[in-house]
């Protein structure tokens, strides 16, 4: 389906949680967060509900998130309704990977197709001061079970934090060398707590500026830039949501855990769907999201000194 803007939006992330096994710095504060109620979490007959009324609105690709999404009971057995929805054809989950090498022959046997890892230190101390309490060795095992179970191409989120982990950008290339991976450098957003002055924000040009070499790899992967270096088995992503706009390129569409549908992350614009939920209506629960995808904004505006994002990420959906 197309927006009023011409674009087609087919893909939706699904948050099944607020709640997370980590405390990253730039997504919670210091003493942690009042965790969603249990009564105001979606339920997986409704989040299978919305995921059909979307399909039908010709939206065929979906992504699970949190929170961290392996923390919420059943995460497995979603997995498998939402990919035996007919018209689904692309389920990939974002996850810290610390419970992947617990759940990852799972998830692919129940129809995963591919994750993405959220890494932002390749030094462990670093890792567990940014996660605060974080077990790098977890994280990596993770990471490789979700190599083996065919979770494939595994796509390393790396957020950029000026002064954190801007001095390790050429041991994530590195990474490319060795491996199969996708290693995505994300720029900071002022999502909720990720205003925190401590982490500053690098830009996707300025970690080109450390990388000469780099070569297009010509490939699509959506609102990402990818890249690679001569020789290297895996590639580098480039997602610049403030320093650049990839928002004429924006396909997606985001459903919190509690039952809000974004059209934008970097908005506060969200719609209630419980109401609609409530009624049992699923045609009127497809005109919702419908009309909430025909009335995407163009762009956001951070750039021109709209309000800060007042969720924390966590509670958006990663």
């Amino acid at each position: 389906m197309k927006d009023n803007y011409g674009r087609i939006i087919n893909y939706m992330r699904i948050s099944v949680t607020d709640r997370c096994n980590l405390r990253c710095a730039y997504c919670m504060p210091d003493e942690g967060i009042e965790n969603i109620g249990h009564d105001h979490i979606l339920s997986f007959e409704n989040i299978e509900r919305i995921v059909k009324a979307s399909v039908d609105l010709g939206i065929k690709k979906f992504r699970i998130t949190g929170g961290e999404p392996l923390v919420r009971k059943g995460i497995v057995e979603l997995v498998r309704k939402i990919s035996q929805i007919d018209g689904v054809e692309e389920l990939a989950m974002t996850t810290n990977g610390i419970l992947l090498s617990k759940y990852a022959e799972d998830l692919k046997k129940a129809g995963l197709d591919r994750v993405n890892i959220s890494l932002d230190s390749l030094n462990h101390t670093k890792y567990n001061k940014i996660t605060r309490g974080g077990d790098l060795n977890e994280a990596f095992a993770g990471i490789n079970a979700a190599v083996n179970a065919g979770l494939t191409p595994v796509k390393i989120n790396v957020v950029a934090m000026k002064g954190f982990n801007d001095n390790e950008i050429i041991d994530f290339v590195q990474l490319t060398y060795q491996h199969p991976y996708e290693i995505r450098f994300i720029e900071l957003m002022p999502v909720g707590h990720a205003n925190a002055e401590q982490y500053g924000v690098i830009t996707v040009d300025e970690i080109k500026e450390k990388l000469p070499a780099l070569r297009p790899a010509n490939q699509n992967e959506g609102v990402a830039e990818i890249f690679k270096y001569p020789g290297a088995k895996g590639t580098l992503g480039f997602i610049s949501p403030l320093s650049r706009h990839f928002c004429g390129d924006c396909n997606k569409i985001r459903l919190t855990a509690d039952g809000k549908l974004k059209p934008c992350l970097l908005s506060n614009a969200e719609i209630d769907l419980n109401e609609v939920l409530n009624q049992g209506n699923d045609e009127k629960l497809k005109d919702v999201i419908k009309d909430v995808i025909l009335n995407k904004d163009e762009k956001h505006h951070l750039d021109e000194g709209a309000a800060p994002i007042e969720r924390d990420m966590n509670k958006i959906g990663g």
